[in-house]
């Protein structure tokens, strides 16, 4: 566990003679300051930054917050059942989303001359939504199914497939998008224009330092570890 250092910084000399401290008779302001500025208990942790605290409460509440699923209660109730007859499922509005963005993406670039043209495929999604490729082929599978994506042969390579939204997955996109810009809308409606933009820019430049950032060092396992050495 880290020790916190001295206020000037520097080490102690190890052979610097320690001038004795002047005798001081009970009742004192010497010895009375001397109780006021006693030494926390040395297993006691250093208080680190209250706002990395504060950030940290914060995000666990919003996580038990979001985790509710009335988002996704409501746009069922716009949207109709896929061919299959099962309600729409988290799954499926991830795969549209990254379907949807990825497709904005292909729109926008222009490969250079003898360059593969760009596609989105099931391994864009896979990448896109963080996952491993068995597992986005598996919910890729399952947003065919539900009438939310198309899969059309490569022009480039027929053992890959090209997906796009259907109208269906158009539609589903367009309500998911207009619940989201509404529920933020009703959070943040007493913030300025410049505070909505501050905080946009802050959070997306927070999102992206997490997403680079190597695994969450404070892991349960760890915590757990940790707690029953001490």
């Amino acid at each position: 566990m880290a020790t916190e250092t001295p206020a000037t910084g520097r080490t102690a000399e190890p052979d610097a003679p320690v001038p004795p401290e002047p005798h001081a008779e009970a009742g004192s302001p010497t010895e009375a300051g001397s109780h006021a500025e006693a030494e926390p208990p040395g297993d006691a942790e250093p208080q680190g930054d209250p706002a990395l605290t504060d950030i940290g409460t914060a995000l666990f509440h919003l996580r038990r917050v979001w985790a509710k699923p009335d988002l996704m209660k409501r746009i069922r109730a716009q949207t109709s059942a896929g061919p299959d007859g099962r309600p729409l499922q988290l799954s499926n509005l991830m795969v549209v989303n990254a379907v949807a963005a990825l497709t904005a993406v292909v729109a926008t670039e222009r490969p250079e001359r003898g360059a593969r043209p760009c596609e989105v495929t099931v391994g864009a999604v896979a990448e896109r939504l963080e996952i491993d490729p068995s597992t986005a082929s598996r919910l890729v599978g399952h947003a065919i199914d539900a009438g939310l994506v198309s899969r059309r042969p490569s022009p480039v390579d027929a053992r890959r497939a090209n997906l796009g939204l259907t109208e269906a997955g158009l539609r589903v996109k367009r309500v998911a998008d207009r619940f989201r810009r509404a529920y933020l809308d009703a959070l943040m409606a007493g913030w300025t224009a410049d505070e909505r933009a501050e905080f946009a820019r802050l959070l997306t430049r927070f999102a992206d330092a997490a997403a680079h950032a190597p695994e969450y060092s404070d892991g349960i396992g760890r915590i757990f570890e940790e707690a029953a050495a001490d």
